[in-house]
């Protein structure tokens, strides 16, 4: 439409112009002795409107032939960013699609183009690296430059991804404490290092900073915390000063964990401190009843026996078909030379669920009361259920690897 109305302006425009040169009749006189000439004043015009035409398309000329070279400099520079560019995108492909060698021959290309040279050394390091050419790998981590901020923590945490792939976490954690500020992915990677180092206080740090930028959940906060904390009991289980200190570190809430405590309590009991391992397994049951607990209870007597049995008779109430509390209850009174009631108490845990623990602790009480023949019954009993697990662990494990 606005084409139409421009063609329609310009015919218009002609026209008038035509008309208005029909009634002017006047003329230009120039004069250059001893020469003169009269023009009319339409042939003036004419001629001035063909000049400026003819000057402008000359001075163009002129211009762009003067500009010839710089743009034929910027063509061949924005074909070289495409070729770059597309010889990038074509790495990138091959990488996400698992062809690793196309993917390394075309990042090394882009490296040499020099358009997006630490991108293809990245991309070409990390094809390498699944190629298992290690020493290709290293070369193109060198070519990374480290001009600025930014590229140094490119090149620290692609470096530390790839040598924890390799468990060197000693060389990981060096390359991510260069770094003076460390955004999540770089945590995560030093989270991934001090767990492999063992270094489980660190752990502990970082997954309260991963935790409150809301990395994990709170479920895998919790499970990789507590963990970490058990790991970090054992490794004090060498000495009852650095165990005590330990375990008082802990958060309240964190001791009545029923997997937690139960870590605890060995480690005490380990070291011959079962006092404190009894007041661990007490205050979680408190708040979380845990069957497998409970069993370590008989374990961790105290100096006062009978307040034990006593408690455990308690919760007996509240889980009368628990087997481990039954059991608990029969090794505890088995110690305090109460057989009748130990007895009882392991017969009735037998019943509930026929365990090795539980025949062999029965076993042992019937020949401690001189009946040599119920002893012997309980004995087998127990060894036929403790073979009949072992085996049931084995072909587990043996179906897991196959």
């Amino acid at each position: 439409m606005r084409t139409l109305f421009w063609i329609i302006a310009l015919f218009a425009m002609a026209a008038g112009l035509v008309v208005a040169a029909r009634y002017n009749t006047g003329y230009v006189l120039l004069v250059l002795p001893p020469y003169r000439a009269e023009l009319s004043l339409n042939l003036l015009l004419i001629l001035l409107f063909v000049g400026f035409i003819a000057g402008h398309l000359l001075v163009r000329l002129v211009s762009g032939t003067l500009r010839l070279p710089a743009r034929v400099r910027e063509y061949r520079i924005a074909r070289h960013y495409r070729k770059a560019q597309a010889t990038l995108t074509e790495a990138l492909q091959d990488f996400f699609a698992g062809r690793y060698a196309r993917a390394e021959k075309a990042a090394a290309s882009s490296i040499k183009l020099g358009e997006y040279a630490g991108l293809g050394a990245i991309l070409a390091a990390r094809a390498a690296h699944e190629l298992r050419a290690y020493d290709r790998r290293d070369v193109y981590l060198a070519q990374i430059p480290a001009q600025t901020p930014e590229d140094t923590m490119v090149k620290a945490v692609t470096e530390a991804e790839l040598m924890l792939d390799h468990r060197r976490f000693h060389e990981a954690l060096n390359l991510l404490k260069a770094l003076p500020k460390k955004h999540t992915a770089a945590l995560r990677l030093e989270l991934k290092a001090q767990q492999l180092a063992k270094n489980w206080d660190q752990v502990l740090a970082l997954v309260e900073q991963l935790e409150k930028r809301k990395v994990f959940d709170v479920g895998q906060a919790e499970q990789i915390r507590r963990h970490a904390l058990s790991e970090n009991l054992k490794r004090k289980a060498i000495d009852s000063h650095a165990l005590e200190a330990a375990w008082q570190k802990i958060p309240p809430r964190e001791k009545r964990d029923g997997r937690l405590a139960a870590v605890a309590a060995r480690c005490f009991i380990a070291l011959g401190n079962r006092e404190q391992a009894r007041r661990a397994i007490e205050g979680s049951l408190e708040d979380n009843w845990d069957s497998e607990l409970i069993g370590l209870y008989a374990e961790c007597p105290g100096e006062d026996v009978v307040r034990q049995i006593e408690r455990a008779e308690a919760w007996l109430k509240d889980h009368p078909n628990d087997a481990m509390l039954l059991l608990a209850l029969g090794r505890l009174c088995a110690r305090q030379e109460l057989w009748g009631k130990a007895q009882s108490y392991l017969e009735a845990s037998i019943a509930v669920e026929p365990t090795y623990s539980a025949h062999l602790t029965l076993a042992q009480l019937q020949e401690n009361l001189g009946n040599p023949d119920t002893a012997r019954k309980h004995y087998r009993e127990s060894l036929e259920l403790a073979v009949a697990q072992l085996r049931q662990t084995s072909g587990g494990r043996r179906k897991t690897t196959l």
